[in-house]
Parts: C-alpha cells; sequence; structure tokens
C-alpha cells in the first residue's frame, strides 16, 4: 500500500460533493489538500475543516495555472490532481442551444482539459504523479441527456489516451465514472446556472435516483482503493454492468465479418 502522508492533492469540485469525499478520505492518511471550487460559500465550510482553500472557476485557464503556483509555493509539487468539477446540464433536443454546448463543454470538459494541461508539464518534470479525472457512467453508456453525455464521454477518451502517453513519464491517470451518488449535483447546477438545469419535472426522480448510491465519503474510499490499484477505471457500483454488456455485443454484432 503507498504511503500518501505528506503528498500534495489539488481537487476541483473539491469543496462538496464526490470531491470533498476524496478530499476527506486522501486526509485521513495524510495528504495535504488544495480544495478548488466556485462556491466560496461551500469551499471556505470545507477547507476549514480539512485544507487551503482554492477559489477557482475550472473554465479560467490564467487563474488555474495561478492557483497551482500559490498552492505548490505554499504546500509543495501537488503530486494527486483530481479533475473532478462539474455539472449536470440538461436540454430537451428542440431546446439545445449554442450557449448551452458552451457552458457544458466548457466546464465537464475544458475544465479538464486545464487541470491537466496546468499540471501535467510539472508531474512530467519531476517524474511522478497520478490524475483522476471524473467523468460518469453516462461517458461509458449514453443516456438521453446529449449535453452531459457528450463531455463525459469525452473525458473518458482522454483519460484512457493520456494514461497510454504518460505513463513513460512516471504519471498515472484513472477515470471515475461513478453511477447514483448522493451529492447535491442538480441543486448545485441549479445555483451554477439555471438555464441548464433539470426541468422541475425532472427533479425529484433524478434526486431520488441519485440517492439511491453510495455517499460522498464511501466514494471517497472507492477512489482511493482504485488509485491504490492503480486502475484506469473506477466505478461506484456495479449498476451500468448490463447496459456495458448489452453495448459490447451490439459493437460486435456491428463488426463485418469474413
Amino acid at each position: 500500500m503507498r504511503d500518501w502522508t505528506g503528498s500534495v492533492a489539488f481537487i476541483t469540485g473539491g469543496a462538496q460533493g464526490i470531491g470533498l469525499g476524496i478530499a476527506r478520505a486522501l486526509g485521513k492518511r495524510g495528504v495535504r489538500l488544495a480544495l478548488a471550487d466556485v462556491d466560496e460559500e461551500a469551499l471556505a465550510s470545507s477547507a476549514g475543516e480539512l485544507a487551503a482553500e482554492v477559489p477557482l472557476d475550472v473554465r479560467d485557464r490564467v487563474a488555474f495555472a495561478a492557483a497551482a503556483d500559490r498552492v505548490e509555493a505554499a504546500l509543495g509539487p501537488v503530486d494527486l490532481l483530481f479533475n473532478n468539477a462539474g455539472i449536470v446540464p440538461f436540454s430537451v433536443p428542440a431546446e439545445l442551444t449554442y450557449d448551452k454546448w458552451d457552458l457544458s463543454l466548457a466546464v465537464n470538459l475544458t475544465g479538464v482539459v486545464n487541470g491537466v494541461q496546468t499540471f501535467l508539464p510539472r508531474m512530467i518534470r519531476r517524474g511522478a504523479g497520478h490524475i483522476v479525472n471524473t467523468s460518469s457512467a453516462a461517458g461509458l453508456v449514453a443516456d438521453p441527456n446529449v449535453l452531459y453525455a457528450t463531455a463525459k464521454a469525452a473525458v473518458v477518451a482522454l483519460s484512457e489516451s493520456l494514461r497510454l502517453t504518460v505513463a513513460k513519464h512516471g504519471v498515472d491517470v484513472s477515470v471515475l465514472c461513478p453511477g447514483p451518488v448522493d451529492t447535491e449535483i442538480v441543486r448545485n447546477t441549479r445555483s451554477f446556472d439555471p438555464t441548464v438545469a433539470l426541468h422541475d419535472d425532472y427533479v425529484p426522480a433524478v434526486d431520488a435516483f441519485l440517492r439511491s448510491g453510495p455517499g460522498i465519503d464511501e466514494v471517497g474510499e472507492m477512489v482511493v482503493a482504485g488509485m491504490e490499484a492503480r486502475s484506469p477505471w473506477i466505478f461506484t457500483g456495479d449498476e451500468v454492468r448490463p447496459h456495458l454488456e448489452e453495448r459490447l455485443a451490439a459493437f460486435l454484432r456491428a463488426l463485418p465479418t469474413g
């Protein structure tokens, strides 16, 4: 088992939800924590409990670089990067707009790219590091939420490809593909930008689905276990198994034969 004591972790979306669960799991292992979040009220509360607070909108590349410099000056080189910040945008097809696409991709995909591009060169120079990008089960098996599934599928591809290319530099990459997890992501998305929030008619069912899954602290332990195993993929349950099996079988049936 790896000795995490003294390592430094930078966690986006770290003040709440899965990010906070990851932070708590790492904190118990002696990791020094920098929690980055756009929600400054939640950040002040959570960082006061655990770690340094870093106000950050992951869409802002200049702010990302400045935050990295401040954290590394204060805590030391970042060994563990968690690109976890995200929203759950929704739009029926007839109401899709460029603005909705831009927001969804900027937070859920470009935010991950910004984290990678900010910290990866530093990890390569040091010859060590572990990056965990948060996608979703919807990144492996699409659901009808096209804004969300598009970005999350791209995060899976980014992570898998990056893992192949940076292993020789001593950097590990995992992608977290959670199913239902008991977080406040629906409420947080509405607070962040109501123009892409779920329609009120859908919210109770989605909230009930999310509450059916594990809590954030349990997920934090799952993430650490996946990192210990150097797993390419980290899951929070097996709800997606039959859908993955069906998708793989459909791929194989579609391949030409002979």
